[in-house]
């Protein structure tokens, strides 16, 4: 386990040991566990220009005045958009790419606990949120990420470490059981960035799961059991729960340390004596991609189940159905 006090320690030299003027982007940012590591971030780096996406103008204009305050001479842009729309996902990254030449930092937060809903792109919404979505923001953002002359990660936080089986004739996860729907979805989402690291060597990519931490995503709840976790986490939260704001700290730890380097060289704030790097989901040290759990360490289950499903070459099957996916709601591949 990384402990806070090598977390702390290695934010602290975010200044020192990395440049000025880093470009990052957070998606789904405007609460929760995205809002936290966003401030965290301008807390942090050296006159940084962040971009953060959001539903709620005025949760967005909360968080460019509290960013303000925390780094005056930070940049902090606001864009408000629905990103469960793919085509709102590519005006977004049309309108990013327009204004920035490179990046070193993608977060992705978004996500919803209704499971009934459809988006008008005829997918399931929640299935959007956690992976269509953030892996079309990867994909359109990538060439700007390999421009990065320093840091360069992807951040997607969800279940980490509970990568399980693949239904690969419901990749939406319609018919499934949410505790297969939890293993479906977070296996999805690390073959595909596995993919992209084969695109992009120098880019290190990372799926997080940050434990229990009271974010508000239960505030669109549509189902009996993300009622009973709302209510589980309403009344034994405080005991149960980390802190947001230690959750932010922890995943600007992930998005900035040197223990998770890209597989073809990555720059970061250098490892304490304590801290080793960490092995990616191919059991390597410096493997590129990494399922990272709450206590900052590589997952053991992540590396067998991602073996097994390499072995039956469902990775490509993810990728042709991600890319077919891609193609059909939005008519090309990538912009």
């Amino acid at each position: 386990m990384v402990v806070l006090a090598d977390i702390q320690s290695s934010n602290a030299r975010i200044a020192t040991s990395l440049p000025e003027g880093m470009v990052a982007v957070f998606v789904g940012a405007t609460s929760g566990i995205g809002e936290a590591t966003l401030k965290q971030f301008a807390k942090h780096a050296t006159r940084p220009r962040v971009y953060f996406v959001g539903r709620k103008q005025d949760a967005g204009n909360r968080i460019v005045a509290e960013c303000e305050a925390l780094n005056p001479e930070g940049e902090y842009i606001f864009v408000p958009a629905d990103v469960s729309l793919l085509s709102n996902v590519d005006e977004v990254c049309r309108n990013i790419k327009t204004k920035e030449s490179t990046l070193n930092l993608l977060v992705l937060t978004p996500g919803i606990a209704a499971i009934h809903s459809e988006t008008p792109e005829g997918l399931r919404k929640i299935t959007s949120l956690l992976y269509f979505a953030r892996i079309r923001f990867i994909l359109n953002l990538l060439p700007l990420l390999q421009q990065a002359t320093s840091l360069r990660r992807v951040i997607t936080v969800g279940a980490a470490g509970s990568e399980g089986p693949i239904d690969t004739t419901d990749f939406e996860g319609r018919k499934v059981s949410a505790p297969f729907f939890r293993g479906h979805i977070t296996s999805l989402t690390t073959m595909a960035l596995e993919i992209l690291a084969e695109k992009a060597p120098t880019v290190s990519f990372i799926n997080t799961h940050p434990g229990a931490v009271q974010t508000g995503i239960t505030r669109e709840v549509d189902n009996l059991r993300m009622w009973l976790v709302w209510l589980a986490l309403l009344l034994f939260g405080r005991w149960v729960c980390i802190p947001v704001i230690e959750s932010g700290e922890r995943h600007l730890f992930v998005a900035t340390s040197a223990k998770y380097p890209a597989r073809d060289g990555d720059d970061g704030v250098p490892l304490s004596e304590s801290v080793v790097v960490a092995r990616g989901v191919d059991g390597k040290l410096r493997g590129g991609v990494y399922s990272v759990t709450s206590d900052g360490e590589s997952s053991d289950n992540a590396i067998e189940v991602l073996k097994g499903l390499r072995e039956m070459g469902i990775g490509e099957i993810v990728w042709t159905y991600t890319e077919s996916q891609f193609k059909r709601i939005t008519g090309v591949e990538a912009i």
